[in-house]
């Protein structure tokens, strides 16, 4: 980095997680998670009483125990990892580099005042989602926008990177590591976090980005559209979401003769509770019961070497169009 170095900073934002595998502290993270109009976009005093009288109180001993099965040593997956990640790129960058959460903690402004207790007079915030979405990325600089702007330093929020050659380049040698390990299957699945479709009617441009990155992926590992595919995961509630399911893929793909498959989340930077868990063991059930001989998951990105030099690269470039 340039001379500016000693007075810029980055903070790696993700989505949140529990502080704890436990009813209580899952409930008080779903209940800020869920309460973000970003998130649910119905009338506050419909999906309110909706919310706290019966999808807690229901959901959050269920999702406490999926966490407890998926915890490490260190604690939430989400978190532990994004903590490997800024730590490898503060050390590449020779920078300070923080951790945000939309939701729970560390939270996004305590990130941005630890950084400019170091010092950081310009931070990049480089949200952890390469497609972009009102969802995510959106909820992000809305949370950076109900701060107080004069206790902050400026801010360069990096947009999205769902198209970004190193971000590619990453993927593909993620998949090509894994079948110099396993060998190649029959089919490799690319399954995103879904979004309503109502939202991409909206103008959400989400499920564009997400096609951009697996035909880009798809091109660079030389395959065809009877090789790979995409799909969305982690529907919630009755109405439509971005097709086709994930699931339902899962259980037609056998029929087609793909009884060895590869998936993994591109959407994702960091293993979790909806890669850990629903992608990896709920959705190995989904096909094996479809009569699917061997499914195989590949890790996210993660701390991988070539996914930290390219977020030193997002960083540089965006240091760079400001400059």
């Amino acid at each position: 980095m340039d001379k500016s170095s000693t007075q810029l900073g980055v903070l790696l934002v993700n989505l949140g997680t529990p502080e704890a595998p436990t009813p209580k502290a899952v409930r008080k993270y779903l209940s800020q998670f869920l309460h973000d109009k970003r998130v649910v976009d119905m009338t506050r005093w419909l999906w309110c009483p909706i919310l706290h009288g019966v999808i807690l109180p229901v959901r959050s001993p269920k999702v406490a125990k999926l966490y407890e099965s998926v915890w490490m040593e260190q604690g939430s997956p989400l978190l532990v990892h994004t903590q490997r990640q800024a730590k490898a790129l503060s050390s590449l960058l020779s920078l300070p580099v923080e951790v945000g959460m939309t939701y729970g903690t560390p939270s996004i402004e305590s990130g941005l005042q630890s950084l400019k207790q170091q010092g950081c007079e310009h931070v990049i915030v480089l949200p952890l989602y390469p497609q972009f979405s009102h969802t995510t990325t959106s909820a992000v600089t809305d949370a950076i926008a109900r701060l107080d702007s004069s206790s902050l330093p400026t801010l360069t929020v990096v947009q999205d990177y769902h198209d970004h050659a190193a971000y590619i380049e990453a993927l593909a040698d993620s998949v090509t590591q894994h079948w110099q390990q396993h060998g190649q299957s029959d089919y490799l699945l690319c399954s995103y976090h879904g979004i309503p479709q109502r939202f991409a009617d909206n103008g959400d441009p989400y499920p564009t980005h997400c096609e951009s990155t697996t035909n880009a992926l798809l091109q660079h590992l030389g395959l065809d559209d009877s090789q790979m595919g995409m799909s969305y995961q982690s529907r919630f509630g009755r109405e439509p979401w971005l097709m086709p399911y994930t699931d339902e893929t899962l259980k037609g793909l056998p029929q087609k003769g793909k009884n060895r498959i590869d998936i993994m989340a591109p959407a994702f930077a960091s293993d979790c509770l909806e890669t850990l868990e629903e992608l990896s063991e709920e959705c190995k059930d989904i096909f094996v019961e479809a009569g699917g001989i061997e499914f195989r998951y590949i890790p996210c990105l993660n701390d991988n070497t070539l996914h930290i030099k390219m977020m030193a690269q997002l960083v540089q470039e965006a240091v760079e169009e400001v400059q």
